[in-house]
């Protein structure tokens, strides 16, 4: 690589780097704000916020960086256009075209990076991001005993009452539970509340009390007195599908649901954006004269959401079978990929036709 290819690598580099890092302080900001609020409102465990922050930031950067390295390629081109180094270049034979050469490195290794992130890190980081949300869901569903306040853990079944609460140690206790038509009465000067870490058994350990059982309306009624008394609780937790973006590229292989096909396809799509991106970015962010410093700059933003809305229509299609599996999101793709060889085309003057000397 000679000196020119290198100082157009790093000049896009440090262009895609500062891009991305700011995108990247900007959504973090606003997502450290959201995570400190479910962490207010124990939808999610204090200790777990930085864990939950830090696996967010991955699913960010996979995110960030296509769009990092397109802006970052059309700065750092205004850049030469701005400071007549592109002029220069091209007296050196050095059209767009030329610049794809040193820019195409540069894609390829984020390429490479976006791949691993969003086939591997970022499934991985949604998945442990689920199971943290998931816990702390369980955890204020079996719950917290508050003093004096009747609590249900299992969606009605039982309730539970307990003038004092200190930790899990609970004192002159009350707990009624329904099965089916019997009603079970528990009084109990103190109780333990335990839950099995296994599979998350939550029991009630009662010590001195009394058990009623029996059906209302009729007069048999159990009485049991008891030194300790252990009371099961069973906590319905909800089926909930395992969502598709926590799935496994080998899980979505080898299923036949529209919706991990479209899974699998967006995240395939990630480092092929790169190069789509950079083949329009290149002929994109050549500026005309007495056009401002960025005068490209909102084009491009606007060219950027355009492509983003129709891998979403896309994705879109393949979740609703509008289109065959092997056409999927792809087609977007090539269209755009289309649109910028056409731009480089035009920017590099390869359908003008050469003046033909006529002979005398």
């Amino acid at each position: 690589m000679n000196l020119l290819n290198r100082y157009i690598l790093r000049e896009t580099f440090s262009s895609c780097l500062l891009v991305t890092f700011v995108l990247f302080a900007i959504l973090m900001s606003n997502q450290f704000a959201e995570i400190l609020d479910d962490a207010a409102t124990s939808q999610l465990p204090k200790d777990a916020v930085f864990a939950v922050l830090s696996l967010t930031s991955l699913q960010y950067i996979t995110f960030l960086m296509p769009i990092g390295l397109f802006l970052g390629i059309m700065l750092a081109l205004a850049r030469f256009n701005r400071d007549s180094e592109m002029a220069a270049m091209a007296s050196c034979g050095v059209g767009p075209a030329r610049l794809l050469g040193p820019i195409s490195v540069l894609t390829v290794l984020l390429a490479v990076t976006v791949a691993w992130l969003a086939l591997v890190r970022t499934p991985d980081a949604s998945r442990q991001i689920e199971e943290i949300k998931v816990q702390a869901r369980e955890d204020l569903e079996i719950g917290v005993l508050e003093s004096g306040v009747f609590t249900s853990p299992d969606s009605g079944d039982t309730i539970v009452y307990a003038q004092d609460v200190a930790g899990d140690e609970i004192y002159d206790v009350f707990i009624e539970h329904k099965d089916g038509d019997r009603v079970i009465v528990i009084l109990a000067d103190r109780g333990e509340r335990r839950q099995n870490e296994v599979d998350g058994q939550l029991t009630f350990v009662l010590y001195n009390g009394r058990r009623y059982e029996g059906i209302p309306g009729e007069e048999s009624f159990r009485i049991i007195e008891f030194g300790e008394h252990g009371m099961p609780v069973r906590v319905d937790q909800p089926e909930e599908e395992q969502p598709v973006e926590t799935k496994s590229v080998e899980a979505l292989l080898t299923s036949s649901e529209p919706a991990d096909r479209a899974e699998l396809q967006w995240r395939l799509s990630a480092p092929f954006s790169l190069f789509v991106l950079a083949l329009v970015a290149v002929p994109l962010s050549r500026s005309r004269p007495r056009e401002g410093r960025y005068g490209r700059l909102g084009v491009g933003i606007l060219v950027y959401i355009i492509y983003a809305n129709m891998l979403n229509i896309a994705r879109s299609m393949v979740e609703q079978e509008e289109v065959p599996q092997w056409l999927g999101m792809w087609w977007a793709h090539l269209l755009f990929g289309v649109i910028g060889l056409a731009l480089l085309a035009r920017e590099s003057g390869w359908f003008v036709r050469s003046p033909v000397e006529v002979g005398t």
